[in-house]
């Protein structure tokens, strides 16, 4: 047989390196794909990976920051409603306080006024009446001897009660006080024996309503130069 014929047969030694070979690349096939040293693809793909997380948490910091930064406007803003309200609670317990004591001012006053009216009302009354009984008055001076006279007297009995309930008094000083300009009316001046500028005669009767003068009695004053 030729050398060309041969078959070439590998020997036992050469199967078991070829063997050690293919081991020793799968070995380090698979130490690449754990993640093993000598495994550049898989140190990248690590580093992706890490970067990847990385990110992933700066972003979720990012939007963890948003949030608190949104809640802390959030309750500044509440804070600044409640300081709002709270000043308009004040000014409406201000103005409430201010009404109530305007409301009370203004029934008191009304209080005064209505009494004011009656008063005022009583005095209107009074001003009529007076001057009917100063006609009595003068009526009783001119029919002394007269048949009227008891019912004159008797109308001036009744009238002056009238006036009493009232609280009406007369203005009658007697001869001799001295003038007192808030309810006397000097009407003339005459000579008498009494002392000067004082009372000589009261030729009509005035009229006073508690503290209010409704009309001053008219007097004649001596000069005091009388005989």
């Amino acid at each position: 047989m030729s050398d060309d014929d041969a078959v070439d047969v590998e020997s036992p030694d050469d199967a078991e390196g070829d063997a050690a070979r293919a081991n020793g690349t799968a070995e380090a096939a698979a130490e690449g794909a754990s993640g093993e040293p000598g495994g550049d693809e898989s140190a990248d793909d690590a580093r992706r990976d890490g970067e990847a997380i990385a990110a992933a948490v700066a972003e979720h910091d990012e939007a963890l920051a948003r949030e608190v930064a949104a809640l802390e406007a959030d309750l500044a803003e509440t804070r600044e409603e409640l300081r709002e309200r709270d000043e308009e609670v004040e000014e409406l317990t201000s103005k409430l306080a201010r009404t109530k004591a305007d409301f009370s001012n203004y029934k008191e006053r009304a209080k005064r006024k209505q009494e004011d009216i009656r008063e005022r009302a009583s005095e209107a009354l009074v001003e009529r009446l007076t001057p009917v009984r100063n006609d009595l008055l003068r009526a009783l001076d001119q029919d002394e001897g007269s048949d009227l006279r008891p019912g004159v007297e008797s109308t001036l009995e009744k009238f002056d009660e009238v006036l009493a309930d009232e609280g009406v008094e007369s203005i009658d000083p007697e001869p001799g006080e001295a003038v007192d300009p808030a309810r006397h009316q000097v009407m003339l001046r005459v000579d008498s024996d009494g002392p000067e500028g004082t009372i000589h005669e009261v030729y009509e009767p005035g009229y006073e309503m508690g503290d209010h003068v409704l009309s001053e009695a008219k007097v004649t004053v001596s000069t005091g130069d009388g005989e």
